[in-house]
């Protein structure tokens, strides 16, 4: 089978900065491949057009159509014309795209079938984030899930959740992110550094303004406790601070700060080494679908201190794999962070099961096959 993803991010050099929607577009196209599919990736907003080779992977740069006040709906014919002209040609028989912003709404290629995959629209997000979205942003959002061949989502929290806030009543297949467990994987698990690491965005909706208070309580009965940041420094939407960093700084105790190091952004290669190097790692976010960070922590062995929120317990069961907490209750978060910081034989049996989680339910390997099943699916119900 012949499949396509239409993207705004993809995880490269040629194609600029990269997300979680990239990255698990790229774990997936390699586990397709493997199936016996082609893949092409289709990145919209490039600054250049281009085709390139990325170890079987064809990678399609698209630039944007540029015309005030006309290039939302400029760029989406383009993009149609694209797609057509591809399927006609028996380059692709599907295209799948992310719900984010929307993209497809206002695409129609003919026959060629087209499924949105839930990662969290912009809507989804600025619900949990308590924050109001742009209408504009709602208006293709929800369009593009009405008009869509066939969806899918990464976790039931984010379909259950995307109907509500949309009003629509939907089914969604319910795929999650893969992981590739032979990238991912660790030798030693026997770590006992004290040391805490957190990686991606540092941004507010992920718990970043949280986790200084939960760590100024751990250095309150581990003074020798290390906390590593990973990640982009981004600005705060809600109060306008053009760095997150900046802010957590603020919040830390004078006792906790000395203890924490931010690397800044760090090539995907050398977040592996990072996680190797950490004893747990900490997530307390406020707002995901189904992250990969997280399931790049379950594939290292780590023990997880994660939030309980929705998407959490399809990735995580609280004491098996790691402890689900509230970001906002951070005494009761610092004592489970403690509590594996104190206890090697709980880091490894939690680190065993969350390794076994990985491969059994994270897989490329699974989750291609998912995938693949459910597109031919789509493909013998829209023929």
């Amino acid at each position: 089978m012949k499949i396509a993803f239409l993207t705004p991010e993809y995880p490269h050099s040629k194609t600029g900065s990269s997300g979680g929607i990239g990255t698990s577009i790229k774990n997936l196209a390699v586990g397709l491949i493997a199936q016996g599919c082609s893949v092409r990736v289709l990145v919209y907003g490039q600054k250049e057009e281009g085709i390139f080779d990325d170890n079987g992977i064809t990678v399609q740069q698209i630039r944007n159509v540029k015309f005030k006040g006309l290039s939302w709906w400029l760029t989406r014919k383009k993009l149609e014309r694209l797609i057509h002209q591809l399927y006609v040609q028996n380059e692709i028989d599907l295209v799948e795209a992310p719900d984010w912003t929307g993209i497809t709404s206002f695409i129609q290629p003919r026959k060629c079938p087209i499924v949105i995959r839930l990662h969290g629209s912009d809507t989804y997000f600025c619900h949990l984030d308590h924050r109001p979205v742009q209408w504009v942003h709602r208006f293709h959002e929800r369009r593009s899930l009405q008009n869509a061949d066939a969806l899918l989502s990464v976790s039931q929290f984010t379909a259950d959740l995307t109907n509500e806030v949309f009003g629509l009543h939907k089914e969604f297949a319910i795929i999650p992110n893969a992981i590739d467990v032979d990238l991912f994987n660790s030798n030693d698990n026997s770590n006992v550094n004290k040391t805490i690491l957190y990686f991606g965005s540092l941004i507010r909706k992920k718990g970043l303004l949280e986790l200084p208070f939960i760590f100024n309580e751990v250095v309150k009965t581990m003074p020798e406790a290390k906390l590593v940041l990973i990640g982009k420094d981004v600005p705060d939407i809600i109060s306008g601070n053009p760095s997150t960093w900046v802010m957590m700084q603020s919040l830390f105790t004078k006792e906790a700060l000395p203890n924490v190091k931010y690397l800044g952004s760090v090539p995907y290669a050398e977040i592996q080494k990072q996680i190797e190097l950490a004893t747990v790692c900490v997530f307390p976010s406020f707002a995901e679908a189904l992250p990969v960070s997280w399931l790049e922590a379950l594939a290292m062995h780590k023990a997880i201190v994660a939030s309980n929120i929705g998407w959490a317990r399809e990735i995580i069961e609280d004491e098996v794999e790691g402890f689900l907490v509230h970001p906002t209750h951070h005494e009761a978060y610092a004592d489970r962070i403690n509590v594996l910081l104190n206890n090697p034989n709980l880091l490894l049996t939690f680190g065993a099961a969350a390794r076994n989680k990985a491969e059994e339910n994270f897989s490329i390997e699974v989750i291609s096959k998912k995938n693949l099943e459910f597109y031919n699916s789509v493909s013998k119900k829209i023929k």
